[in-house]
Formats: structure tokens, sequence, C-alpha cells
């Protein structure tokens, strides 16, 4: 049977690699938004990544995302995009980072709810009942006890029989005794002529 601390730390070791692998997809969101000169946004990064935006802040994240925007940021010598710099954002960017986040909040609800179902699921399975390994075992160790128990019934039975007609055979002898007994008596009882 597999132990809570073995399942525990199985568990530890699927979430740090799955932890790795979605800080991986982040920076490399990162890169490609870039590369694309697509706007760096934590929306915009964590949709590309498939991932949460809080992810996206986090620390060792979130100085990639810092150092990209800094990079997307329009140089001095660009007063066209000096000037943009200071507008206020785009309704319809401010709208495509909502339905992005909205988006990714139904996402993750829907995994979070999947998630509770499949841990309930494994909990009450170990709270149930053993482990399928034991119950295995113990029905075998059943089987052996009963074939056991049968073939000891079995070698009783036989006895039984032969004890039944050994008693059977002594009671004929004894009752032919004593009819020989009664003949001797009978005889010797008799006048001699």
């Amino acid at each position: 049977m597999t132990s809570i601390p073995d399942r525990t730390a199985g568990l530890r070791v699927a979430r740090a690699k799955d932890s790795a692998d979605k800080r991986r997809r982040v920076r490399e969101a990162i890169n490609a938004l870039e590369a694309a000169g697509t706007p760096i946004t934590a929306a915009a990064v964590a949709n590309t990544a498939g991932v949460s935006t809080w992810l996206v802040y986090t620390d060792g994240l979130r100085e990639h995302l810092d150092t990209a925007r800094r990079r997307q940021q329009p140089r001095p010598e660009d007063p066209g995009r000096a000037a943009h710099k200071h507008a206020p954002p785009e309704p319809a960017s401010l709208r495509t980072d909502l339905a992005l986040a909205r988006d990714q909040i139904r996402r993750l609800r829907c995994e979070r709810d999947t998630l509770r179902q499949r841990l309930r699921m494994q909990l009450g399975a170990e709270l149930d009942g053993p482990d399928r390994a034991e119950l295995i075992d113990h029905v075998a160790e059943l089987e052996s006890q009963v074939r056991k128990l049968l073939a000891e019934r079995d070698a009783r039975a036989g006895e039984a029989n032969h004890a039944q007609r050994r008693i059977g055979e002594l009671e004929d002898d004894l009752t032919a005794a004593r009819e020989s007994l009664r003949r001797i008596i009978k005889d010797h009882n008799r006048p001699h002529p």
C-alpha cells in the first residue's frame, strides 16, 4: 500500500514540475509578444501562456515583464510615440483586457472545480476502503483457508465413513461371537447320554 507521505511527495514533485512549466511558458510568451511587437500587458502574457495573471506578477517573472515593457517604451527621440505614452488607455484595449481576464477567470474556475472534484473522489476512495492490493491479498488468503478447510472436511468425512464401516464389521463380529457363545453354553448345558 502506498503511504500518505509517499503520495504527498509525489504530489509535491508534480506540482513543482507544473509550476516550472508554467513559469517557462510565461517567459516564452513575453519573448514572443515582444518579438511580434505586440504591447506587453500582464493579461496578454497570461492569455498567451495559458496561465493566471497573478503568476505573471510573481517574483522572477515580474522582472522579465518589466524589462520587456521598458524595451518597448518609445525612445525620447520619437516625439510621436512619447506623446502617445501619456495618453490614457484606449477603451477597446481596456475591453479586450477585461474580456481576456473574464475568460481566464472562467477557465480557472472550471479548472478549480474539476480539481476539487478529483480531490474529493481520491480522498473518498482512500477513506472508504482499503487499498486494492490489500483486498486482493486478503481474498487470496481467505480462498486458501477455504481450500484447506474443505480438504480437512473431506479427510474427516473419509475417516468417518471408514469408522462407520469398521463399527458395522465389529457389530457383526460381536453378534457372531454372542451367537457362538450361546451355542457353546447351550451345548455345554445339554445332558450327555
